[in-house]
């Protein structure tokens, strides 16, 4: 369960949560598993030689990420235990160790404002765009690292940081004419869409888990409708200022 868990929290698809829990399950002795999971709960039914059932029922609160470190990491520790199973208090030993583990913030700050910036420039913004916009996407960064864990709710904080972010950029547009304040939000939004997470939700909805894919998509629609309106808010108080 707390691998499962660890693996929502990192991005995994929900197909591969339910292969991971049967899998590992099956390794450990159990004579049949039943694993049912979505995005905010997990369900396992184990039955064991003896006939006993055991059923397990955890509720996921915390918002899904990306970590694809952290999720290759998890998923080689349950190939490991499926080949050759790990004594028990090993296993939450590596788990635990696993998901301690937290990626180098400046590496962190360096891949955001890469990324604001480079979007900037490859749909036409100019050299001191893409700047601007790294340097916005080094702030949207520190929000979803410091900020973001005290808002559970991802649909307020996408809200709140592009409406933070907007006012900001139309500000800099404003006492900075030859910034297109356009092409640097453009940059600046790709860090805070929800891309894998839609991808996921199509992926779950093809493989046979239509529940969790449509809870996923509509989700994620959720999130784009409220960088829409904290951005267009934005626009909006300081009347298209700059653009």
């Amino acid at each position: 369960m707390d691998i499962a868990e660890a693996l929502l929290a990192v991005g995994a698809e929900v197909n591969r949560v339910e292969d991971t829990l049967t899998r590992m399950g099956t390794a450990y002795g159990a004579v049949r598993m039943n694993a049912f999971v979505i995005t905010s709960s997990i369900v396992v039914t184990m039955t064991l030689p003896s006939g006993r059932d055991i059923t397990q029922t955890r509720r996921i609160l915390t918002p899904g990420g990306t970590d694809f470190t952290v999720l290759e990491a998890l998923n080689d520790l349950s190939r490991r235990c499926c080949a050759d199973p790990i004594p028990l208090d090993e296993l939450r030993r590596e788990v635990a160790q696993i998901t301690a583990e937290a990626p180098k913030p400046l590496l962190v700050y360096l891949g955001s404002a890469l990324a604001a910036g480079s979007c900037a420039l490859f749909f036409g913004g100019s050299m001191t765009d893409g700047l601007v916009a790294a340097l916005f996407g080094l702030v949207i960064c520190r929000l979803q690292r410091h900020f973001g864990p005290q808002c559970p709710n991802r649909l307020v904080f996408n809200l709140l940081s592009a409406l933070a972010v907007g006012i900001s950029i139309t500000l800099c547009a404003f006492f900075l004419p030859e910034l297109h304040a356009d092409k640097i939000l453009i940059g600046d939004i790709m860090l805070l869409i929800p891309g894998l997470a839609m991808t996921n939700a199509v992926r779950d909805t093809m493989v046979g888990s239509p529940i969790s894919g449509a809870m996923r998509l509509i989700e994620t629609l959720l999130w784009a409708g409220a960088l829409a309106m904290g951005f267009m808010s934005a626009f909006l108080l300081m009347g298209g200022i700059g653009l």
